[in-house]
């Protein structure tokens, strides 16, 4: 059961990687129909007014057209036909009257207070005597403070005369019943604010609307209403009948009184107005005259008139609406049938398969979104280009300047040429759509962004990129050519156009990729091979560090690099990265060097004094210390993994069988002593796994005969395999064979005897006793070489020894 999960746990990732790819090639189609969108339909019409029709064009069915300026004009009618809305507050002459007569009985009442004072209190006290300058003053002020409260009361000014003269008629009823007859045969008739702009509506008329009731009315005669300087006017004719029984002066007050205090009870309703000419324009339908299918629309060599486009026009919107859904799910489906054919055949029953992490799934995903808004840049800015630049340029030649081999060399620059000429495949497909869905344009871009991943597979420098860019530019020059002659359209002016673009195409694929290709590498973590260069030099601080620190470590990391180069040469995988891989894998030993053997000296091992467990754990800390270097230095998210997985889950066998041996086969957990895994995921990480087992072991050898090492390594290698180790990396039994046989013959180099020099040489040669002078013992050649250097005058002795 325990291992059944622990597949099921290494699987997840996998299938969740699988699940994913589903929506994201759904984002990809998703995409691609939205940037189709405006090419779905049969045929669109780029004509303007005062061009020449190069076909002739049909109705390709019936339909109807807008009669412009006959909705334009039912539209103006429709307005002017709406009367301007006036309001008609009958409250106002009715205010009017009762704040006035209000206004009178209030002074009244003042009048009756001082004229009857109050009276006595019944005190016996003498009254100081009062001034008459204090009695006129006294009286002077009670007089304002009555024409005030008056003035107030009535809302309009007050002369001083004409205070007096109510004060003598002591605010007589008869004024204001007078005042308000007058004001209401005023305001009866209808006062206006403004009698120039109510004129304005003579011959249409208004409505009136009574703000109380919500009744409405038209009237055309707009003359009858006064003005207001006419309803002052009005009040002296309509006052003479009422007041000519009173006094001169008196009917001047009451004239005065009733001009200021008339006021317009008609105002005119702009909010209404407005509202209601909106909704009468709203309400006026588009006036539509039928086309019927097969009607003529313009002939070929016919200019093209502005009722011409209005028809052209009409066409491409409904033949729009009538296929644009139909037409979008067929594109969709073509894609998405094409994506799924082109992943069965390249990817399904091979090992690179890309779309198996969410990774690189992702980044297909956006490299053919990018492709494909490249594409309809260009479609968009051909339109444009057409109509702005004075010179001829046809919409097809500024198509061969497109930089979309960009996503087939970036595509190949992460993840290989083996996907990106599928990757070149669908993109040439989707492309060919969104330019028209000519076939001439899928043949080009398949061959050009082919071409331009095929020149950028090896990139190990700068230089490179723009050397595939210029080699594209002539491809592309070749491609236009054939293009121009299958569509019979390759005049003079016309070629040198495509030959211009098509040559900058390439040249701008070269310069995307390289634009891009950072972004991308720090954003998804890929590793190319220009880092992986600036990583291999050994001068990096890291590998200083490592050589001065642990010298032997150092030493063992570039025999490994050595030796995953050659093995991954061999068996297809990358050298570059492999040898990366194996010069930075042990990394995290610098942090306690003496704890390894290869680094110890003078036979002092540090392990003697430690428990198993811990020495176990110190052996086990190095992955984690170098996963830690590596993210520190940057290396790169291949180099960290492959730290992690070289070891694996091996059992660190020395340290387990040590701790059996003191505490007991049933107290010691074989886990507790293996490292953490995960196990090697790729066949570079599988190859330093065992380059490292290998060069380890191989110095053990007391006599490294090329039979030995063979054996060594057979052992080993099989051993790991035997293990499981090797179960998630892909290497097969005939990688596993070309390894070792490429294991085989660089440790048998490095092991190689050799002669030995100087005097104990040409000594030994003489007496010919042992025949080849390889086969000396190291002890006995060393002795004698003392002797022989003891014996020479002025050498320095003990050079190099402690």
């Amino acid at each position: 059961m325990g291992s059944e999960n622990k597949k099921k746990k290494q699987q997840k990732p996998g299938s969740m990687a699988r699940q994913a790819r589903w929506p994201l090639m759904a984002l990809a189609i998703g995409v691609f129909v939205v940037l189709l969108y405006p090419n779905l339909v049969v045929q669109r019409h780029h004509y303007r007014a005062g061009d020449i029709a190069d076909r002739s064009i049909k109705a390709p069915q019936d339909f109807f057209i807008e009669d412009q300026a006959a909705t334009e004009a039912s539209r103006r009618q429709a307005v002017e036909q709406t009367l301007t809305v006036y309001d008609h507050d009958p409250r106002i002459s009715h205010q009017v009257a009762e704040s006035v007569s209000r206004a009178f009985a209030e002074m009244r009442k003042i009048e009756e207070d001082f004229g009857h004072p109050a009276a006595g209190t019944g005190s016996t006290a003498v009254e100081e005597p009062v001034s008459p300058e204090s009695i006129d003053q006294k009286r002077n002020n009670e007089w304002w403070a009555k024409k005030e409260a008056f003035e107030a009361a009535m809302g309009i000014s007050v002369s001083d005369g004409a205070f007096k003269i109510l004060i003598s008629q002591s605010f007589s009823k008869v004024i204001p019943e007078r005042i308000t007859k007058i004001l209401n045969e005023i305001h009866a008739n209808g006062v206006v604010s403004n009698k120039e702009i109510l004129l304005k509506e003579s011959e249409r008329g208004i409505i009136i609307r009574n703000v109380v009731t919500q009744t409405e009315k038209p009237v055309s005669a707009l003359r009858q209403y006064y003005g207001p300087d006419q309803a002052k006017t009005m009040v002296r004719i309509v006052a003479e009948p009422l007041v000519e029984d009173l006094n001169y002066n008196l009917v001047n007050l009451i004239v005065d009184f009733s001009q200021q205090l008339v006021q317009p009870n008609i105002t005119l309703n702009r909010h209404e107005t407005e509202n209601r000419k909106a909704q009468a324009l709203a309400s006026v339908k588009p006036v539509m005259y039928q086309i019927k299918a097969g009607e003529m629309l313009v002939r070929e060599g016919e200019r093209i008139t502005p009722d011409h486009l209005i028809k052209l026009n009409a066409i491409d919107r409904q033949t729009e609406n009538t296929h644009m859904a139909s037409a979008g799910l067929g594109a969709a489906l073509i894609l998405a049938v094409f994506i799924a054919v082109v992943y069965t055949l390249f990817f399904n029953h091979s090992r690179h398969k890309p779309l198996d992490t969410n990774k690189n799934a992702t980044f297909l995903c956006l490299a053919l979104i990018m492709v494909f808004g490249i594409a309809k840049m260009s479609d968009i800015f051909s339109a444009v280009a057409a109509s702005q630049i004075p010179f001829t340029i046809s919409s097809s030649s500024i198509a061969f300047a497109a930089p979309a081999a960009a996503g087939s060399m970036l595509v190949c620059i992460f993840l290989g040429f083996e996907v990106a000429l599928p990757f070149a495949l669908v993109s040439a497909v989707g492309v060919a759509i969104l330019l028209g869905n000519r076939i001439e344009f899928f043949v080009f871009f398949l061959i050009s962004s082919a071409m331009g991943a095929f020149w950028v597979q090896h990139c190990r420098e700068r230089k490179t990129f723009f050397t595939a860019g210029a080699r594209l530019g002539l491809i592309n020059i070749v491609l236009a050519t054939s293009a121009s002659i299958f569509s019979s359209d390759y005049a003079g002016w016309k070629l040198l156009t495509d030959w211009a673009m098509a040559f900058s195409g390439g040249i701008a694929s070269a310069i995307v990729t390289v634009g891009v290709a950072p972004l991308l590498e720090m954003s998804f973590h890929y590793t190319t091979d220009i880092t992986l260069l600036e990583l291999a030099n050994l001068d990096r601080p890291i590998l200083r560090r490592l050589m001065l620190e642990a010298p032997g470590t150092y030493h063992h990391s570039v025999i490994v690099g050595s030796l995953v180069e050659a093995a991954a040469a061999d068996i297809g995988a990358n050298p570059l990265l492999a040898k990366v891989c194996g010069y930075y894998h042990d990394i995290g030993k610098v942090k306690k060097p003496l704890y390894f053997i290869e680094n110890q000296r003078n036979g002092k091992n540090k392990h003697d004094k430690l428990a198993p467990s811990m020495s176990s754990l110190i052996l086990i800390a190095h992955v984690k210390d170098g996963i830690e270097i590596a993210r520190k230095n940057k290396l790169g998210q291949v180099i960290v993994d492959t730290i992690q997985q070289h070891h694996g889950t091996s059992l660190i066998v020395y340290f387990y069988d040590k701790a059996r041996q003191m505490k007991g086969q049933e107290a010691v957990k074989a886990d507790d002593y293996r490292y953490p895994g995960p196990k090697p995921q790729t066949r570079e990480a599988g190859l330093v796994m065992l380059a490292d087992v290998v060069e380890a072991a191989s110095r053990t050898l007391e006599n490294p005969t090329p039979a030995r090492i063979q054996g060594l390594v057979q052992n080993l290698v099989n051993k790991i395999f035997s293990d499981g180790q090797l179960d998630d990396c892909e290497l097969t039994l005939k990688d596993l064979h070309s390894i070792a046989k490429s294991f085989n013959k660089i440790l048998t180099g490095i092991h190689h005897h050799r002669i030995e020099y100087g005097e104990t040489a040409r000594k030994e040669g003489s007496r010919g006793k042992h025949g080849n002078p390889d086969r000396q013992s190291t002890e006995k050649s060393s002795d004698k070489d003392q002797r022989s250097s003891s014996r020479s005058p002025g050498h320095l002795k003990r050079l190099g020894l402690p």
